[in-house]
This record gives C-alpha cells, structure tokens and sequence, in this order.
C-alpha cells in the first residue's frame, strides 16, 4: 500500500481522505441508488436523514473538486486515497480474500479536459503495467468492458458521451490485444479491466481504468476555458491494485508466500546458536531495526538446525545465525533463501545489501 500511494504521489496525485458513510441524497444525486442499490447496505438514520455506508469513493471526490471554481490551467487534476468501501456481497460469492464485502482501494480519479483525456488513459495505463510488474506479474489480459447496446436501461448518459468514452478507451490500447467485453462496462461508463495471470495460469481481475462523463454532468462539474467559457471536463475512474484485500490474495498464491525481501512482513530472523549468544543478537538486532528493517528473535531452547528448518518453513529471506565465531568475528553468518548458506558478512555489509534490494524491489 505505501509502495503504490508513494508513487502515485510521485506522479503528480494529491492524497485525500472520505468520510464512510454519506446520505441516501447523495447517492441517488450520483445514480447509485438506482444503478447499484443491490451492491450497497441498507440505510440508516441520523438526525432524520438517511445514511448507508459508501461502496465507492467517487461522490466524495467529485464534492471535493465542486469545492470551488475551477480553471483550465489546473487540469489534470488527480486525486488519489486508500479507501474503505462496503459492498453486500451474496454470501454464495464471497471467497477468502478475493471476494469480501469491505476492502480498501488504491482509488483515484483524474479530472480533464477533453484535449488532456487520451494523454491521461495513456499514462493510468501505463502505470498500471508498473505497478503490476513490480510485483513480478508478467502475463496481462486486457478487457474493454462496453455498454450492451439491447440493454440500455442498465445505464446512463447518451450516445455520443458513450461513444467518445469507448473510442478513449480504444486509443488507449491500440498498441495492446485486448477482448471486448459488451455489457461489462459499470453504470456511468465503460472500462479497462486489466487480468493477471498468476503461478500456475489462473487469471485474475485487478486493476481497471474507467471512463465517466456522466456524473461530471450530473454534478453539474465545471472549468474556465481559457477563453473564459464554463466546459464539462471528463473524469477517470482508476484503481489499480483495485481491492488491496484481493490483491493480497492473489499475490500470495502467485509467489506461494515467497514474499520478496522489500514486502516480507520478517525480513530477517536472527538465530542465536545458545543462550549465550542472544545478548549479541540482540545487538543485531537494534541495528538493523535503527536502519528500518523488519525482524526478528528466534530465543526458542531447540538446536540451531530445528531453527533454520523454522525459518524456512515461514519462508523468511534471511536467517542471520549467531554463535561464538560471529561474536569474536562482530560478523553474522547469512542464509539465503533463495541461495543457502552464504558465510559471514559484516553487519553494515549486510545493511547495504538489503537495502539495495528493498530499493529495486526484487
């Protein structure tokens, strides 16, 4: 989550932060009340108002650019927050991880003028393959989910504003083979859905890139030309881990819980041969926690090689084993899990060699 938020700050996103829950005004203002009311809880009161939790963070984003009058010159504007939605899921659907009815997004949504619009979908794109990439995904599948032409009713806005969006979308991925998708696209627009394979070939939904130029209008959402005329701008929808909770779970079948050193929630566990080697691993310790690294103790009263079958099992990147040569030496001897047993290093050696790798996350 900060590896993605990180970088989309770096790409010119501002953070922002919404409320979870907003009036039933609200939502039949944006059309999910009418488009989307089986995918959201049931409402509740307050103050004799109604109020249902948020299953999309979209309304809150556009109030937030409605704040006040809006130039050319500002656009793009991008907005980007790690936001909790709630979604009723029918309990025959849900699965692990993949499939829950509250999860947090890497949401964002960038708004534009019609000449910035391909620029745009061009570079959400291909971040998203950065992103994916990151994290050791190679095989994409790209879908353009479209409006099915003899179900309209399903949908909002016109012709022409579906139209324009479908053939944004369409630039987007003429160097990309992808399928069309008719009828997959959401309520306000069409969409990118973009699939990984995992491991073992299976696919996966993640990331998508949407198009909207319906609730821009119906938020009545505005900018000065630079002639001095109020026009609508466009508004793209994008989340590219998509749910954070799903991701993770199909990120740890895809690596099999081999997590690279800079995700491993324990980069390295220290494993002192006897008793009388945990003061100094404990040295170690504080160090290498001082240079912001995640580890750990393994004090347990069992021989050095139970330990390091331990180790192995939780598929720790390093084992750092301790004993009486170490201490004389004021060295560790390092295990790899991807190459064994490494021999002795040098405690600062051993700094800049995991943070090198955390740095090129690999």
């Amino acid at each position: 989550m900060e590896f993605a938020f990180n970088t989309y700050l770096e790409k010119g996103y501002e953070p922002v932060v919404t409320p979870h829950i907003a009036s039933d005004a609200l939502w039949s203002h944006s059309g999910h009340l009418d488009f989307y009311s089986d995918g959201m809880y049931n409402s509740f009161g307050i103050e004799e108002e109604q109020y249902r939790l948020k299953p999309m963070n979209c309304p809150f984003h556009v109030k937030i650019y409605n704040r006040r009058p809006r130039s050319y010159r500002e656009l793009p504007i991008r907005l980007t927050e790690m936001g909790t939605v709630y979604r009723y899921e029918k309990s025959g659907v849900m699965h692990g991880l993949t499939r829950v009815r509250g999860f947090t997004q890497d949401d964002a949504h960038i708004i534009t003028t019609p000449d910035q619009l391909d620029q745009e979908l061009a570079n959400a794109l291909k971040l998203t393959i950065y992103i994916l990439k990151t994290f050791g995904f190679k095989n994409f599948k790209m879908n353009l989910s479209v409006r099915d032409p003899k179900n309209k009713t399903k949908f909002i806005g016109n012709e022409k504003g579906w139209k324009q969006a479908e053939d944004a979308l369409k630039k987007a991925l003429k160097n990309t083979k992808y399928i069309i998708d008719v009828g997959g696209a959401v309520f306000y627009g069409p969409k990118i859905d973009i699939k990984v394979a995992d491991s073992i070939g299976r696919m996966w939904q993640l990331s998508t890139i949407q198009v909207d130029f319906n609730l821009p209008g119906r938020f009545k959402m505005k900018y000065t030309d630079k002639n001095g005329k109020e026009q609508e701008p466009f508004m793209i929808h994008r989340a590219l881990l998509g749910s954070l909770e799903r991701f993770m779970g199909v990120y740890i079948e895809h690596c099999a819980g081999n997590f690279p050193a800079w995700l491993a929630p324990v980069q390295a566990q220290i494993l002192p041969i006897g008793k009388d080697h945990i003061t100094y691993a404990k040295k170690i310790l504080k160090k290498l926690q001082a240079s912001g690294f995640r580890l750990e103790i393994n004090d347990d009263n069992n021989t050095i090689g139970k330990k390091i079958r331990e180790g192995e099992l939780q598929k720790i990147p390093y084992l750092l084993i301790v004993g009486d040569k170490e201490i004389k030496s004021k060295t560790i001897s390092v295990r790899d899990r991807k190459k064994g047993d490494t021999g002795a290093m040098k405690i600062d050696k051993f700094i800049k060699k995991i943070k090198e790798e955390v740095e090129r996350k690999k």
